[in-house]
């Protein structure tokens, strides 16, 4: 049996943390020694690794709830954890889209100063005005 602080090293999710993923419902209420101190089990310290993977792979917690609900039905066909990594993955690729045009909006702009006082400042009247943007952000 592993003390909180105990799962919180091994696992590297703050204390915080996993009494959050209780008050949630991703973990199970622990087992309370006689002093009151939670302890848990080598399976929920999987279980908390579980979903820290899940969350660093940028999972939302609905998205994870679904997940563990799915792993108690181990003969159960994976087409719907395959249409939540799929989802993921289009948000990714979405995001990373659109960190795209904000890079070259903003590489536009850092180079697009060619005056020598604020009064002058290319970053400033692109700040102020959208519409000095070449797309949308």
């Amino acid at each position: 049996m592993l003390t909180i602080g105990d799962l919180s090293r091994r696992t590297g999710v703050k204390i915080p943390t996993i009494r959050y993923y209780e008050q949630m419902g991703l973990l199970a209420p622990p087992e309370r020694s006689e002093g009151n101190q939670r302890r848990y089990t080598p399976e929920e310290r999987d279980r908390l690794a579980f979903i820290k993977h899940a969350r660093d792979l940028g999972l939302k917690i609905e998205a994870i709830r679904e997940l563990i609900e799915l792993s108690g039905h181990p003969n159960r066909q994976c087409v719907d954890a395959d249409r939540i990594a799929a989802e993921q993955l289009q948000a990714v690729r979405d995001k990373i889209n659109r960190l795209r045009r904000l890079e070259r909006e903003l590489a536009r702009i850092a180079t697009g100063c060619e005056g020598e006082q604020i009064k002058d400042c290319y970053v400033f009247r692109a700040l102020a005005s959208h519409d000095l943007c070449d797309d949308e952000h």
